[in-house]
């Protein structure tokens, strides 16, 4: 009877039982049946028996540095049999420099250059599935061997009947449901985990799966990809005069979720040169100048490519720089975007005071922290590096240094920000690889204040205020009514008083038409403000130099003001 309840149990929890059992016997063959057992993730399947065990090394027996080595092999040789969605997994563990330990991230990035293609005639019928006739009516030519291959998608290079080179990104049969099945059986495996190791749970990791899991979700919809491709296509031809940037053409007329048709750019990817001679000295004035446009995307867009490691950009034929793959972007809304301004103007203003105040605007956190005691810690991990190239910087072990401190004070940024670290790193990875020496720092500065001030506009602020108006007066409407319907409530059934307060209808009313003087008060000031805004920058001779919105403005907070009075005399 306990067996059959056992199993119900596991098929409510998880609806693939034999998937369950696959993961749980790779993980005990390269060496994790110990955890297993402890976990006691080897009871939840009726009659599961864990395959012969490895010999597990004991951490006491290693140095720090190997112990992780070793435990980073197991996982990774792991994730490899398992395939697709934990290779996925693993390439994104191997992003998050900032709270892994090196040793176990070097042993994932394996996982990068180790996934598996699929047979072209498999890919093939994916292709002919989504378009809904034969290749051969788009396509002149298709060839059998991939150029790409990665987790969620096969890439092969086409031919239109145009002559156009183009190249078919195939999303692997069967990916979507994989994944999602093998996102359940983690969730669940983790949390079991995490019962008993502290070190994961202090590593976060089932907020990893979290993230995981969203991020691959935008992935497997490749129109969501052709949609990236296309708004930093948009954004990048208002900002780069020059056309330094290449961004990829969409063919939308033939793609779909399963399958993505894309100009094909013909160059060579940045992770095949080792010094900038093999580059040449022009390509290495448009990369810089390619770098001073990433940081405006970063900045002023808030959307930005957040994967540009050195096989996603390339040397063209032309001698200009093109970009590929846009299934990872980052998004900033408009205050997050404001509130990285402002960080990293206090960085390199060496305003220590205000970024950390800034960080405490954008952390999550449950007590505040000491913020003397915090200025100094950030300062200490931080200030060493401002100044430095890119030769002289390690940019993973400032931001290993940074998130390190706001943890020891128990503070955690979100995901969001993680991206932008992780998009730093990765330039500055490339950067190194090729010996380039580019003074990040320099580039911002030369940014910052531009972008400071269009923070600071006139056209920003009368917007702030126009938004700060309409909130003041949707609370002058609704305060009396809410307040009308808590008095009622009071009122009603066990909440009624057995006694009478004397006045209480005339002190409703003379309250409610306070708080609505005060409301009028206010959005009186906020328009009459506004209206000095429009002649704050324009010299004034006469009244009929200032521009009619500052009249329309100052019309309705002298109306405003009206109301009030005759409000005051009642």
């Amino acid at each position: 009877m306990d067996l059959i309840k056992t199993g119900i149990g596991i098929s409510k929890t998880i609806k693939n039982v034999s998937r369950f059992r696959e993961i749980l016997t790779v993980l005990g063959r390269h060496g994790f049946s110990e955890l297993i057992l402890k976990s006691g993730l080897d009871k939840v399947i009726p009659g599961f028996v864990l395959p012969a065990r490895v010999s597990e090394l004991k951490r006491e027996d290693l140095s720090n540095d190997e112990w992780w080595q070793v435990f980073g092999s197991q996982l990774r040789k792991s994730f490899e049999e398992l395939g697709p969605s934990f290779i996925k997994l693993g390439q994104l563990l191997a992003t998050r420099e900032d709270i892994l330990d090196p040793a176990l991230i070097k042993e994932l990035k394996h996982l990068q250059n180790n996934v598996k293609g699929i047979p072209f005639e498999q890919a093939l019928g994916v292709i002919e599935a989504s378009l809904g006739k034969k290749a051969s009516v788009v396509f002149k030519h298709i060839d059998k061997e991939a150029i790409g291959t990665a987790s969620i998608g096969v890439v092969y290079k086409a031919e239109l009947h145009s002559g156009q080179k183009v190249v078919v990104k195939v999303r692997r049969p069967g990916i979507t449901k994989l994944i999602m099945t093998d996102f359940e059986i983690l969730v669940f495996i983790v949390k079991s985990l995490e019962k008993v190791s502290s070190e994961l749970r202090f590593m976060g990791i089932s907020k990893m799966i979290s993230d995981f899991f969203k991020s691959t979700q935008n992935e497997l919809n490749f129109m969501v990809e052709a949609q990236n491709c296309e708004r930093l296509k948009k954004n990048l031809k208002v900002i780069d005069k020059d056309g330094f940037l290449v961004v990829p053409e969409v063919y939308r007329e033939w793609s779909s979720q399963d399958i993505l048709v894309l100009e094909f750019l013909d160059g060579t990817p940045f992770n095949q040169y080792h010094s900038l001679e093999e580059i040449g000295a022009d390509v290495v004035v448009k990369l810089e100048k390619s770098i001073e446009l990433f940081t405006h995307t970063l900045l002023a867009d808030g959307f930005f490519h957040a994967d540009l490691h050195g096989g996603n950009f390339f040397v063209l034929k032309d001698r200009r720089i093109g970009l590929i793959d846009f299934g990872l972007m980052g998004t900033l809304s408009k205050k997050n975007r404001a509130n990285l301004i402002a960080i990293l103007y206090a960085v390199v203003t060496y305003n220590f005071d205000n970024l950390v105040y800034e960080f405490l605007d954008v952390a999550e956190y449950e007590k505040v922290p000491d913020h003397e005691e915090l200025t100094r810690d950030i300062k200490d991990a931080i200030a060493p590096y401002i100044g430095l190239s890119v030769q002289e910087t390690n940019m993973t072990e400032l931001v290993r240094n940074l998130i390190r401190t706001l943890s020891k004070h128990e503070l955690y940024l979100p995901r969001e920000w993680f991206i932008i670290f992780r998009a730093l790193m990765t330039l500055d990875g490339v950067g190194k690889s090729i010996g380039l020496d580019l003074n990040i720092f320099k580039v911002l500065d030369k940014d910052l204040p531009k972008l400071v001030s269009e923070l600071l506009s006139q056209k920003n602020a009368q917007e702030e205020l126009m938004w700060v108006a309409k909130d003041v007066l949707t609370s002058a409407r609704i305060i009396p009514k809410h307040l009308k319907w808590f008095l009622k409530e009071i009122s009603k059934n066990n909440y009624s008083f057995e006694h009478r307060i004397q006045g209480l209808d005339e002190f409703r009313s003379s309250f409610a038409r306070a708080v609505f003087v005060l409301a009028l008060s206010m959005l009186a000031g906020v328009f009459i403000l506004s209206g000095v805004i429009f002649v704050r920058d324009i010299s004034v001779s006469h009244i009929r130099d200032i521009p009619p919105l500052s009249w329309i403005f100052w019309g309705i907070g002298v109306y405003l003001m009206g109301r009030m009075t005759m409000l005051r005399k009642y």
